[in-house]
């Protein structure tokens, strides 16, 4: 979709159309998203207010879905956030390869998203904020939004991508919950778990009047509610939060026992300068209802990082065990249009607690974060999981398998692309890529290493399949592949149509020479806490009982050998339990802090596709299990 509103994208094509199959070396340029860096996460769509929710080792970020809204001669008007009916998802596991999960369609009245609007009470989507809690046993998440600015709504679900459904069938907040007259602006909801289960949603924002210094520095518009053990009800009244120059963007995080209150400073009238305008404030409490106390501000207006400003909405998170802040910034919309026009696209940059508790100043920039984990190539891996990327978009498909809510890669042009950071291709490399498309036209990707125009080590052909949704897997031999890459896949053919559709790809491994090797991170994680970590090594870490690391494997021989590289927490001896098909093969053991490599020597185990896991059985509390990756040979 941005691809066509870039005038030099449409002068580009124009130009690539004079030419008979334009060289892969014309390849188009990215647009905000620079090959390197990791900010904004995305460039090929939109999305504002992010908050970042993490779990099973992804970190997965909700946003309004921004969108463009045209004057009726076709040109971009700025913002007035009347497309702001659904909720935009983001995951990561590396914070620089993101898959795009497509849109909740949120809003349902006067048929909102086509009559697929799950809360058929509300017309807008604003500002989303995400939770989980275990209820009976079973992870549940919680999602709130603001119906413009006149209530809370939540729904609720089995997984972070849903399905989602509304159950209450009306809003959860709105002016006449206890405790929360004097609110100006109902929205901007941010929610807290605390250790002990007990949910607390954040909320409010706007002056009661702006020609009054009193109502300025004091807008007492701000509060925090209690939530019940269903987390979709309310218990008591609301608690007014007294923050200085409150405009709106409430934020809540819990570090070392203290409650952080965070929120945007407003603009109105004049300011001493521990308020400044536009930026974000915090508040510290030991107790997640207050009273807080104002200790500073760690996060500048956009506009001094991107030279384009506008509102500023943030949200505090904690992955791997490093603090993060996710906000939002008119980048992409000033690289297509020159002006951001009031088009907000998600940032993240990390941010720092000093040995006082307080919080450093934050710097934005489009460099990011560095790539926290590799990307294994040898699973499935999405198309629209997306380092960087020229000229395609993204659409629902209804191409099977996948994750809930799957998404391909469509607008396919010639000289389009789509890279991944990090791809860890191993020593021995891979032998075949395959990918699964869907097309009336056909074309081809090529195959290449670190750039548009890097080394070329294979070209997949696809053929017309008779349909943009008739999905076929094609494959094709591949060479020269060992090490750590950026994998770019250039797409080429003839013609101004898309041509084809792009579900997901996957390498196979050339385990001839030295076997195959996954690291534990790029696997799928379950259990209460597992997670991932980056030191002694990029990794998981298991914890408890059940928790475990997984992937699937095909076997075309019953007998190898198997190494796990790992290390416990401290001086104990950590088990890790070897399953291969539901079946225990074996065990490793790692005692003390420094890694090491244990293997299983002549392993008879089924064939065929099987699932691999490295599960935790005998936790006594005493240690925790670090794994780096697993090899076989």
């Amino acid at each position: 979709m941005l691809k066509k509103l870039s005038v030099f994208v449409l002068t580009f094509a124009l130009l690539l159309g004079c030419l008979p199959m334009m060289s892969v070396y014309a390849a188009n340029s990215a647009t905000a998203k620079l090959p390197g860096n990791s900010n904004p996460l995305m460039d090929h769509k939109l999305g504002a207010d992010p908050f970042a929710l993490t779990y099973n080792g992804r970190v997965y970020v909700y946003m309004s879905s921004d969108a463009y809204v045209y004057n009726s001669d076709g040109s971009i008007k700025d913002n007035d956030f009347s497309a702001l009916n659904k909720i935009n998802v983001i995951s990561s596991a590396d914070m620089v390869n993101w898959t795009d999960h497509g849109a909740i369609p949120v809003a349902g009245a006067n048929n909102s998203n086509n009559g697929a609007g799950i809360a058929k009470w509300a017309s807008l989507s604003w500002a989303p904020s995400v939770a989980t809690k275990k209820i009976n046993g079973v992870d549940k998440f919680f999602l709130y939004f603001a119906n413009g600015a006149s209530g809370i709504g939540v729904l609720t679900a089995n997984s972070p991508l849903g399905p989602w459904i509304d159950p209450l069938g009306k809003a959860l907040v709105t002016t006449s919950t206890a405790g929360m007259s004097g609110v100006t602006w109902l929205f901007d909801p941010a929610v807290l778990v605390d250790d002990d289960g007990t949910g607390y949603l954040y909320c409010g924002g706007g002056i009661p009047n702006t020609s009054d210094a009193a109502s300025i520095a004091n807008p007492k518009t701000a509060r925090v509610l209690k939530l019940g053990t269903d987390m979709t009800s309310i218990v008591g009244s609301a608690t007014t939060i007294d923050a200085p120059y409150m405009f709106e963007d409430s934020g809540i995080h819990k570090y070392n026992g203290k409650y952080y209150y965070s929120y945007c400073i407003n603009f109105s009238g004049t300011h001493p300068s521990a308020y400044p305008a536009g930026e974000i404030g915090y508040m510290v409490s030991s107790s997640p209802t207050g009273p807080f106390t104002y200790t500073g501000h760690f996060l500048k207006n956009p506009y001094t990082f991107f030279g384009v400003g506008g509102n500023n909405h943030h949200a505090v998170f904690n992955f791997n065990n490093q603090w993060y802040v996710v906000y939002h910034a008119q980048t992409v919309s000033k690289a297509q249009l020159g002006d951001g026009k009031g088009y907000r696209s998600p940032h993240i940059n990390k941010l720092v607690h000093n040995s006082d508790g307080t919080i450093q100043e934050v710097q934005g920039d489009m460099a990011g974060i560095a790539q926290i984990a590799n990307l294994n190539p040898y699973i499935r891996v999405e198309a629209e999981t997306i380092g960087w990327n020229a000229g395609i978009a993204t659409e629902a498909t209804q191409a099977a398998g996948g994750p809930t809510s799957n998404m391909d890669v469509t607008s396919i042009n010639n000289g389009d692309w789509v890279a991944v950071g990090n791809a860890d291709f191993g020593s021995s490399g891979a032998k075949t890529f395959k990918a699964n498309v869907a097309s009336t036209v056909g074309g081809k990707i090529e195959i290449r290493l670190d750039s548009t125009t890097g080394k070329l080590v294979g070209t997949l052909n696809v053929p017309s399949t008779g349909g943009t949704q008739t999905w076929h897997e094609v494959e094709t031999t591949v060479s020269n592949t060992t090490g750590v890459h950026k994998l770019f896949l250039v797409f080429t053919g003839s013609g101004t149509s898309n041509l084809f559709n792009f579900d997901y790809w996957q390498f196979t491994a050339n385990t001839a020479s030295t076997g195959t090797r996954v690291e534990a991170e790029n696997m799928t994680l379950s259990g209460t806490y597992a997670g991932i970590i980056s030191t002694p090594f990029n990794g998981v870490a298991l914890y408890a009982n059940n928790d475990y690391s997984a992937y699937n494997q095909y076997f075309a021989n019953p007998t190898h050998s198997i190494s796990v590289r790992g290390a416990s927490n401290n001086t104990s001896t950590a088990r890790v339990d070897l399953q291969i098909g539901g079946t225990t093969v074996g065990s490793f053991y790692f005692t003390g802090t420094t890694p090491t490599v244990q293997t299983l020597s002549n392993l008879t185990h089924a064939t065929g596709s099987q699932e691999v896991k490295l599960i935790v059985t005998t936790d006594n509390g005493a240690w925790d299990a670090y794994v780096d990756y697993i090899e076989y040979n």
